[in-house]
C-alpha cells in the first residue's frame, strides 16, 4: 500500500473520530471506550499493513518445537 494512501486513510479516520467526539452527544465513559476501540482497530490495521501482525502471531511462548 502506498505511503500516501496510508496517510490519507489515517487523516480520514482522525477526522471521523473528531466529528464523532464533537457532534455526537454521549457519556464521557462511552466516548472514551469508542475512542479506545477505534485507536486499537487502527493500530491492528497498521500492523497488518506492515506485515508485523503475522510475525507477532508466529512468536512461540515456552519451549521451542
Amino acid at each position: 500500500m502506498p505511503l500516501m494512501s496510508l496517510i490519507v486513510i489515517l487523516i480520514v479516520v482522525g477526522v471521523v473520530l473528531w466529528l464523532i467526539n464533537t457532534f455526537i452527544p454521549m457519556d464521557p465513559r462511552i466516548r472514551s471506550i469508542v475512542n479506545a476501540v477505534i485507536v486499537i482497530a487502527v493500530i491492528i490495521w497498521l500492523l497488518r499493513v506492515f506485515g508485523l501482525l503475522d510475525t507477532l502471531w508466529n512468536i512461540r511462548v515456552g519451549r521451542p518445537y
